[in-house]
């Protein structure tokens, strides 16, 4: 049976993507890998550094090395280094959050990008606008960081991070064709409010399906 990495920067995140796993690669076996530390550096640091990048390769090659068939690195804010690292790893490596930019680029022309943290902006936006060259889409991307969701998310207050994700969606889906969420950990804040009035793209269910996609066709 092959075996799936996945890395994680939110432990959390574990319980959400086992069954959307388990169901989309069921000849697979998955196991996780969770450093909250990789995240905390990033946001002190404002973007990966030359030591949080080393110590994610670390953990890839580690995976690789223990016999990994595939690896995902499901920390949007680690997206840039996750390419940077793509060549030197043996085995297919993905991001989680490629799949739902592809999406986003065939379905409007005007994307916004919300973010609960300003290090995962950088590089969600650039991904998108990588993908609308690849598909030769003439896409524009409108970024915006939900102030303070974040915050209250890590001191478990989620309706407040929920409140807030509501609120900026509110604002930013006036000036767009399409939102998507570029953290997984935002994935249900819009799921209890009343009927979007853009289309909502997130980044569990759009990036496994790309990434069993890849992997049935490797």
């Amino acid at each position: 049976m092959p075996r799936l990495a996945l890395v994680h920067t939110v432990p959390a995140l574990i319980e959400r993507f086992r069954p959307l796993f388990a169901q989309a690669l069921p000849d697979w076996q998955s196991y996780n890998i969770a450093d909250e530390s990789l995240l905390q550096d990033t946001i002190r640091d404002g973007s990966p550094s030359e030591v949080t990048v080393r110590r994610l390769a670390a953990y890839v090659c580690g995976a690789a090395e223990a016999g990994a068939d595939a690896i995902v690195v499901t920390c949007s804010s680690l997206g840039d280094a996750t390419d940077a690292l793509r060549p030197l790893i043996p085995v297919p490596l993905f991001r989680i959050d490629r799949g739902m930019a592809a999406a986003a680029v065939t379905r409007a022309p005007r994307i916004g990008v919300l973010a609960t943290l300003s290090t995962t902006l950088g590089p969600t936006s650039r991904l998108i606008r990588t993908e609308a060259t690849i598909a030769g889409r003439d896409c524009t991307v409108i970024d915006r960081v939900c102030d303070g969701a974040f915050e209250r998310l890590m001191v478990g207050d989620r309706s407040g991070h929920d409140e807030n994700v509501r609120a900026a969606f509110g604002e930013l889906a006036t000036r767009v064709d399409i939102v998507v969420l570029a953290q997984a950990s935002m994935a249900g804040a819009l799921t209890s409010a009343e009927p979007t009035t853009v289309p909502v793209l997130t980044s569990p269910e759009l990036g496994v399906s790309y990434i069993a996609t890849q992997l049935a066709a490797a």
